[in-house]
């Protein structure tokens, strides 16, 4: 019997949180010091920071995925909205959600901001803070609005805890942060130059085992991923250097994603998982930490669809920056079936590339979406014409 390499090890250990929609891991961290809290969140920025900083634990609630049925969560939402609420509610009502002691939605759809008030009414018990953030990005506007948002979170975390929050806590946290969020930049970074020794099934697996260990394990696990990697050279294949866009709140199955790969396409940039890499560099652990993560969320953060643009005249430009410095030949459009912000910048975003002449193709996908053979097969025929293309140039 061949033994496991430390790489396998490492990417079963993922596979086996990423399966458990019972969140043991969670319930193995509280129970290992009693007292400890955990509060969850749905997948999409908040300032984890403070729930570290107060002692606890952060816990990425991303919806119940391809395993879950939903029974009771489809008697609380209409048929013609995504089904990530849905799924979430039958965490919940099925007890899976018992571990937390509270939850965070942050702003980025009516959907999440419908879900937080049917969380309060459901589980009344527990913390629920909807966390807005500002649409505005001067300091003396947004900045100001997004300190006090995060004032009042570190206020709520402090009551819970029992003791207030410290600057020098948060600061520490910031810190904690800073090294996890360089460890995904990494990741990326060594995806994007050998993508055949990071495949992005593994890589995504990667980054939702972030959502239940704490940060700072997590951050040791990507590095020695890529450290173990890095020894076992794996084939490489003429495959399309693509980037996929859209799929930054309900996430795709994982076999959705593996349908790529298998179809000829090296995912070399996603937002998938974005909470884990929304601040672009290093926040300042050394001064005002609310005024610091103001500053890094206002104007060092990644450009999405749920990220307010005024003038629309940077749409689009975040985008190309990911083609551009991933040495991409392509996007690909997946969003979540329903998904208002995905689907209402996508014409905007295919205009954008159009005129840059970037190839691109577009579907639709529910986190149970069970039949890839179509996916896969438009994927395969957008990388086989990426592949026509550049040899007749």
């Amino acid at each position: 019997m061949n033994a496991v390499s430390p790489v396998q090890a490492i990417v079963e250990r993922c596979q086996a949180l990423f399966d458990d929609l019972d969140f043991n891991a969670v319930k193995d961290w509280k129970a290992a010091e009693p007292g400890r809290k955990a509060i969850g969140y749905m997948p999409w920025y908040v300032p984890r920071e403070l729930v570290h900083a107060a002692g606890m634990l952060p816990v990425g609630v991303l919806g119940g995925g391809d395993s879950l049925e939903v029974i009771q969560g489809d008697a609380y939402y209409q048929s013609y909205i995504c089904r990530i609420p849905r799924s979430t509610i039958e965490l919940g009502l099925t007890g899976r959600l018992d571990c937390l002691d509270g939850m965070l939605f942050p702003s980025i759809c009516d959907v999440i901001r419908n879900l937080s008030g049917m969380w309060q009414i459901l589980f009344p018990d527990k913390y629920v803070k909807y966390f807005d953030v500002p649409q505005n990005y001067q300091d003396n506007v947004g900045g100001k609005f997004y300190i006090h948002e995060m004032q009042a979170l570190r206020e709520d975390l402090g009551k819970l805890r029992g003791s207030p929050i410290t600057d020098d806590e948060i600061n520490a946290s910031i810190r904690v942060y800073n090294d996890n969020r360089a460890a995904v930049r990494e990741l990326y970074a060594y995806r994007a130059m050998q993508p055949q020794q990071a495949p992005t099934s593994e890589v995504y697996l990667l980054l939702r085992a972030g959502m239940v260990l704490p940060p700072e394990e997590h951050t040791e696990l990507l590095r020695e991923y890529i450290r173990e990697t890095e020894k076992i050279p794996r084939p490489k294949r003429d495959n399309a250097r693509v980037v996929v866009t859209g799929s930054f709140c309900e996430q795709p199955p994982l076999a959705l994603i593996k349908s790529l790969e298998m179809a000829g396409c090296y995912v070399v940039d996603d937002d998938y998982m974005l909470v884990t890499r929304w601040l672009l560099d290093e926040v300042p652990a050394d001064a005002d930490p609310l005024e610091e993560l103001s500053k890094a969320f206002l104007h060092r953060s990644a450009s999405m669809a749920a990220k307010y643009d005024a003038t629309r005249a940077e749409k689009g430009v975040f985008l190309l920056k990911q083609v551009k410095t991933r040495g991409a030949e392509g996007v690909i459009f997946a969003a979540p079936s329903f998904c208002d912000p995905a689907l209402l910048e996508r014409p905007m975003l295919q205009d954008v590339l159009a005129k840059a002449k970037v190839p691109y193709t577009a579907f639709k996908y529910a986190e149970n979406t069970g039949q890839m053979a179509p996916i896969r097969e438009q994927a395969g025929t957008f990388a086989d014409s990426i592949k026509l293309w550049s040899d007749a140039a």
